[in-house]
């Protein structure tokens, strides 16, 4: 009983406990019918999340202020170079991916560079970046669709073991986010930050060092998602991180992740995110309008985290 309490007082639990509920009130609406598509589909959708939710908890991590707003730009930029470069071509696959690292380096070292010499606040430095992303983007692609090569567009529609492969991909890079944060020094220095910079600084944490690499992960996994989310789709369109700008924080938040930094949970990302997708999904189901669909996804989201809120609050 004890450990039923004690689980039940983790914050990121109420984001599984949403999900489960809305899975099987959807999977009761159609009497079964779709239990392994939606389940599958649910996997699938929820993975991009995961992956830039990931890159956006360790930023707001470091503490008040940090968050990154270029998410959608780079994961846009990041799939039209990277299938332009590739032009339908297998063997230049390699080219692709090495073109989303760079990518996400630059932005990264961009971003910190706006934050620490221009002395610009996270939130409006990545903001201002995501302008001139995006605008590049545009340039680059000058509205051409162009296919990813047959190979990866098949890898990243496929299931193993019945489980997405994206899916695969997002709990291969939650495994290592786990173990940056639980068992690396990085991940330490993260916490150490957010929960005081000053003290951190006074305790010798290079301060600087581990934001610029903060900043640099964050927007190598947003571009890793752009390259995965292209192909997965048949092309890259200009608007498609348009969605994951709110979802990439919401994630974070639903999470369990503290806003205010030092503390992050990566268990409750993959929570949050199928809790996210599974709730319009239902609300499709039951032939609920735009507005309404908007309108109740606000209320239960709101609802999980006064749920997480008031028992972190007794738990504490």
């Amino acid at each position: 009983m004890t450990a039923i309490r004690a689980l039940f007082g983790k914050p990121w639990i109420w984001s599984f406990v949403a999900t489960a509920a809305v899975w099987l009130a959807t999977i009761l609406f159609t009497a079964g019918a779709s239990t392994v598509g939606l389940t599958q589909a649910a996997l699938t959708f929820a993975a991009f999340s995961v992956v830039v939710g990931l890159g956006q908890m360790f930023v707001i991590t470091l503490g008040p202020g940090n968050v990154d707003l270029s998410i959608p730009a780079t994961m846009t930029l990041a799939g039209t170079v990277a299938l332009k470069l590739m032009d339908g071509n297998p063997s230049l696959i390699v080219l692709g991916l090495l073109s989303i690292v760079a990518i996400g380096l630059a932005v990264g070292l961009a971003n910190y560079a706006l934050i620490k010499l221009l002395r610009i606040p996270p939130i409006i430095a990545t903001l201002s970046s995501s302008f001139i992303i995006q605008s590049t983007a545009i340039w680059y692609n000058r509205g051409i669709r162009i296919k990813p090569p047959a190979m990866l567009a098949d890898f990243t529609t496929a299931n193993t073991l019945g489980i997405p492969n994206v899916a695969w991909i997002a709990m291969l890079i939650s495994i290592a986010a786990w173990i940056l944060l639980e068992r690396g020094i990085y991940g330490r220095w993260v916490s150490a930050i957010g929960q005081n910079m000053r003290a951190a600084r006074l305790a010798g944490v290079p301060i600087d060092g581990v934001r610029l690499v903060t900043y640099v992960l964050c927007a190598m996994l947003a571009a890793l998602t752009g390259f995965l989310l292209s192909c997965f789709s048949g092309g890259a369109a200009l608007n498609m991180g348009a969605e994951y700008l709110l979802t990439s924080i919401a994630v974070v938040i639903l999470g369990g992740t503290a806003v205010a930094g030092g503390f992050a949970n990566v268990p409750g990302i993959w929570g949050s995110s199928l809790f996210l997708f599974l709730v319009v999904s239902m609300l499709n189901t039951y032939g609920a309008s735009a507005g309404v669909r908007l309108l109740l996804t606000g209320v239960v989201i709101i609802a999980v985290i006064v749920a997480a809120s008031s028992n972190r609050n007794a738990s504490s």
